[in-house]
């Protein structure tokens, strides 16, 4: 399980993020909304260790992994699929899954047949460069290279944006089925509500840097919500 406690971050003389205290479970999806400027991106780079915090800590399986770099953490099981994806434009699609070959454990460097099951176009386009694929289909290379890491915990940044709705379908179907597998936790970072409540388990919405609504799934209060995402 992955704890954040307390956890503040500055860029400078600003002041990010706020004491945020949340945790991701396997089996559950982690959910993090809040309006744009809020501090949901920067708090995904503070639990990935791509950012420096001010204070607090961040455990993993009893491990305090607060000032290990991004690179060890990867190696423990961490994988991020990134707002905006960072796929390689001039890479084919093989070589863009292989480069989740990094961190993978000694022995799994290959690209499991599951990953071709939950996206079966990327199997037909591996020989097509990455900056060819539409963004949906970039979006499903993005996931698919963080799952060849064989990851403990997926963190996701905003999987939707830009996608048409058949495509954010079929993210939503592999992140419910992912979850269900109960072999990680997932943290996802998203905007559009009804995608981020139907996968939910654990939900926390952010304002100003600090968690202002948390709870499970249940005990969400829709309106309250959908409140405090409106601008």
């Amino acid at each position: 399980m992955l704890t954040v406690s307390n956890l503040h971050l500055h860029y400078g003389a600003s002041h990010i993020l706020r004491g945020i205290s949340l945790e991701a479970r396997p089996g559950e999806v982690m959910c993090i909304m809040g309006r744009n400027g809020v501090g949901k991106t920067s708090l995904l780079r503070a639990i990935l260790g791509l950012q420096p915090t001010s204070d607090g800590n961040v455990t993993w399986v009893d491990q305090d992994v607060t000032r290990l770099p991004a690179h060890r953490r990867a190696r423990l099981g961490f994988a991020s699929v990134p707002q905006g994806r960072d796929i390689f434009a001039r890479l084919t699609v093989a070589e863009n899954l292989r480069t989740g070959f990094a961190a993978a454990p000694t022995g799994e460097k290959y690209v499991p047949e599951h990953v071709f099951e939950l996206f079966p176009v990327l199997k037909e386009m591996l020989g097509r460069r990455g900056g060819d694929l539409s963004g949906g289909q970039q979006q499903q290379l993005a996931i698919a290279r963080a799952l060849v890491m064989r990851p403990k915990l997926l963190v996701l940044d905003e999987p939707t944006e830009g996608i048409q709705p058949s495509i954010i379908k079929d993210i939503g179907r592999v992140i419910a089925d992912l979850a269900a597998a109960g072999e990680m936790a997932i943290i996802l970072v998203e905007q559009y509500f009804e995608f981020a409540r139907d996968l939910a388990d654990r939900f926390a919405v952010m304002e100003r840097g600090e968690v202002v609504v948390s709870g499970v799934r249940g005990e969400m209060d829709e309106a309250s919500v959908r409140r405090t995402l409106t601008v």
